[in-house]
């Protein structure tokens, strides 16, 4: 075979699927970006803000029911792919883990929420009502990921797409039949959301049942290998989660409700990122969780490069032209020209941090004192910005989150810089010996 053919054979395969991924997600990125700013110029204020605050709880309580512990299949299961048993087992493990996180995460709600929304003068049948919603599209969310990262695990990439676009478009065309109904409101929109949620998780445990088979057996020695390799980014992971929300928990409990909703009508520009973060379980962690180790380090710095090229593209673009991503959200949110650029910056410095995490994980790059630097660091640029600025306005909310970007980036290059220098962490019981690290 020569060498253009030995290329041919190389690249033809990988490019078919990048332009797959790229065409799948494309329509599912649309469909939800579409979706969200449909929201946020046909809802009222109030009930846009209604939809924010369950929507970004609902964020902050599927990675504190995770707690990394979806991610760590795909590194555990390695190079064994077609070993479906393992497989099987591996997630029936990972659903203890998960129902002992949700017994616990469902009373904390229950009490934490009322407190979070007790300034915003909403009922208790409606503040019930939300609870409600947020724990199950919070349970059927974790369905999803635990039983898509199968799927992914076994290349049914097809399937895994054709959910997604079915569910985005599948909810626009309901948002959009329910609103020429006049039935359009808060919890209208917001259910539709969760529908869709819904959808996905038990298309994908279906589709997880039928390509593995047989039947998982949770065991102790797979539960230890899940937590012993996620221990050490937990701490981390349960601190961003909460200190994540901060800006919105503050903005909710201080701010107006009109800052509340521009706050989400703002991040709901910064869901023009997706495209490129949702690549990172599909195609970035198994990539370079095989990649040889001669390679690695020229490929993850390309793949930084070129994200970052398209990070810095975006923010100049919002810079030279606001009014075109103020056009996008409506006449209730126009005055939000530098807003915009933030909220831009802040979303192109998190893919950067994204896709360091994505490839350090993947690589095993995961160390205990990580998490000690990432909450210092977080806690230092929070307590400054809690000192010096008004985190009841959008702009305060947005520098906060650009300042705690940063901080994060830093720290996922400190660890990557450590993973190169003295290798990734090893996990008793795992066989190392075609590692190609």
């Amino acid at each position: 075979m020569s060498r253009l053919q030995s290329w041919q054979a190389f690249l033809v395969p990988k490019l078919r699927r990048v332009a797959e991924f790229l065409t799948a997600q494309g329509i599912t990125m649309a469909g939800n970006l579409v979706y969200g700013l449909l929201c946020v110029r046909l809802l009222p204020v109030a009930d846009y803000a209604k939809f924010v605050v369950v929507f970004g709880i609902q964020g902050t309580l599927v990675v504190l029911m995770d707690i990394g512990i979806t991610g760590s299949m795909i590194p555990l299961v390695g190079e064994r792919i077609n070993d479906r048993q393992l497989i099987a087992d591996y997630v029936a493990s990972l659903r203890q883990l998960a129902q002992v996180l949700f017994a616990v995460m469902v009373p904390v709600t229950a009490i934490v929420y009322p407190l979070f929304v007790r300034n915003r003068q909403w009922s208790w049948p409606v503040v019930a009502a939300m609870v409600a919603i947020v724990l199950a599209s919070t349970w059927f969310s974790r369905v999803s990921s635990a039983y898509g990262s199968v799927l992914i695990i076994q290349r049914d990439r097809g399937r895994w797409y054709r959910a997604q676009m079915i569910s985005s478009l599948g909810t626009l065309a309901l948002l959009l039949i329910f609103w020429r109904a006049h039935w359009l409101n808060a919890f209208s929109a917001i259910l539709i959301n969760v529908a869709g949620i819904v959808s996905i998780a038990l298309t994908y445990f279906l589709r997880a049942r039928h390509l593995l088979g047989v039947r998982g057996v949770a065991s102790a020695e797979k539960r230890a290998a899940i937590i012993h390799l996620t221990l050490p980014s937990a701490p981390g992971v349960i601190f961003y989660a909460l200190q994540g929300q901060l800006g919105l928990l503050l903005i909710t409990i201080f701010g107006r409700t009109a800052a509340v909703a521009g706050v989400g009508a703002l991040g709901r520009l910064g869901q023009i990122f997706a495209l490129f973060s949702q690549s990172n379980p599909l195609l970035v962690e198994p990539y370079f969780a095989k990649l040889e180790r001669s390679r690695l380090r020229s490929h993850y710095l390309g793949a930084l490069a070129g994200l970052g090229a398209v990070g810095a593209s975006t923010v100049i673009l919002a810079r030279m032209y606001p009014g075109v991503f103020l056009w996008v959200l409506g006449p209730k949110y126009a005055g939000f020209h530098v807003e915009v650029q933030l909220v831009m910056l802040s979303g192109a410095l998190g893919l950067l941090s994204g896709l360091m995490a994505s490839v350090n994980g993947s690589r095993r790059f995961v160390y205990y004192w990580q998490n000690v630097t990432t909450i210092v660091v977080t806690v230092i640029v929070q307590a400054c910005f809690i000192w010096k600025t008004d985190l009841s306005t959008v702009r305060g909310v947005l520098w906060l989150s650009v300042a705690t970007s940063i901080g994060g980036l830093c720290v996922n290059t400190l660890c990557a810089l450590y993973g190169f220098a003295r290798g990734p962490r090893r996990i008793k019981g795992l066989d190392y010996s075609t590692e190609g690290l």
